[in-house]
């Protein structure tokens, strides 16, 4: 189900895409079956194995089959050195149409001439591990000689510092880090193993970093939570004393922020992905595996169960423990606890098929008060006619 931009069915991109032998196409059945080939595609310059193949008899391809693949892209805008994939049998006639030649298909996908269709259990997983190897490079280690490095803070191997960054007293960066250009690294701050800081990135004091993070041009770690008092006269601030922690495989989008704790920490656990423009708030604890759209917002001392789905725009108010496996949908608002497994929407947010009745209801509201003005209007031109009636009796 579909609601609000969020896929509500339960993913399982946990396993491992496994490339297997093609059954027999129950769509268009071959005179008599062909010989699966394994094709060899060339991806920039890498010889890689990536499937057993069966490909169309009538294709007139060479056996074994090696392309040159350039690059990944969508069907409807590659070109024929382009790697695609096609998740349904029915996406047949968008293979099809498309210029790309080498196309990664389910199991019970048709024969198409002219194409080489590596077959998969899970084709977009098996996409996906090709797509990688077109990432960028990461930049060389080294120090770059417009960034500026404490003399007391401890690199790891491998190191990668950009132009304009700064990286203070005490901060230990974990080998093989990659600190973009323009990067702020406080006093005192601690960053493991294999991440990425994009550019103009600002981790404030004692924050904790764990391995292979990704943090995306922008986010803020570690400012001050917003906590202030009134005294009677203003609004006193109160020292935000505590820190921020990352735990292992935690993306962070561009220009969200993670507020640092009161006392404490705020803790975002591993594996958990933030889209960009999100609000952390101080001492909330966001656990493993969420998922948090852009523009949500957490509230301070608030609980997210491992594995929660936020979607975009929600609001989860403060001290709010919202549980395990929950679904929210887009512009919510959580003002209480949500129970292990709910899947909720609305404001307040509530049970998802509660509201969507509500809104149906509410749909129904203007033809409703049409249908009772023309029930006054005839009850009133009813009374009229028993008072003439009365009258003349």
């Amino acid at each position: 189900m579909r609601c609000c931009g969020i896929d509500w069915s339960s993913p399982d991109s946990g396993r491992r895409a496994a490339a297997s032998s093609p059954s027999p196409n129950p769509v268009q059945p071959q005179p008599s079956p062909a010989q699966p080939r394994r094709i060899t595609v060339t991806l920039n310059s890498h010889q890689v194995s990536v499937a057993l193949v069966q490909a169309d008899p009538d294709a007139a391809l060479p056996s074994p089959f090696t392309a040159s693949i350039s690059g990944v892209a969508d069907l409807a805008v590659a070109t024929a050195t382009e790697l695609c994939f096609a998740e349904r049998a029915e996406q047949a006639g968008a293979v099809a149409a498309s210029a790309a030649i080498v196309v990664i298909v389910p199991l019970d996908f048709p024969q198409l001439a002219g194409k080489v269709l590596v077959r998969s259990a899970e084709p977009r997983q098996v996409f996906f591990t090709m797509a990688e190897r077109f990432l960028p490079p990461q930049p060389p280690p080294g120090i770059h000689p417009a960034a500026h490095v404490d003399p007391a803070a401890a690199l790891g191997k491998g190191v990668s510092v950009g132009a304009g960054a700064a990286i203070g007293a005490g901060a230990v960066i974990g080998d093989r880090a990659v600190i973009g250009g323009g990067v702020q690294i406080g006093a005192d701050v601690q960053i493991g193993e294999d991440c990425l800081i994009e550019p103009n990135v600002t981790i404030l004091r004692g924050s904790r970093i764990g391995d292979r993070c990704a943090l995306r041009a922008g986010a803020v770690i570690g400012s001050d939570g917003f906590g202030f008092a009134w005294d009677g006269r203003r609004h006193r601030k109160i020292p935000q004393l505590g820190r921020v922690v990352l735990e292992d495989d935690v993306d962070i989008g561009c220009n969200s922020c993670v507020d640092r704790a009161t006392l404490g920490e705020t803790r975002v656990r591993r594996g958990t992905k933030v889209d960009n423009l999100v609000q952390i708030a101080h001492n909330t604890d966001i656990g493993e595996h969420v998922i948090l759209v852009s523009q949500s917002g957490v509230a301070g001392s608030s609980r997210l169960g491992t594995g929660a789905i936020i979607a975009g725009q929600v609001a989860v108010s403060d001290h709010v423990t919202v549980g395990a496996g929950v679904r929210v949908g887009g512009q919510s608002g959580v003002t209480k606890d949500v129970p292990a497994g709910a899947t909720v929407f609305g404001t307040p947010a509530r049970a998802m098929k509660q509201t969507l009745r509500e809104l149906g209801a509410l749909a129904q509201l203007p033809e409703l008060l049409r249908r009772v003005k023309r029930q006054e209007q005839a009850l009133t031109a009813l009374n009229r006619r028993l008072a003439v009636a009365d009258e003349e009796t």
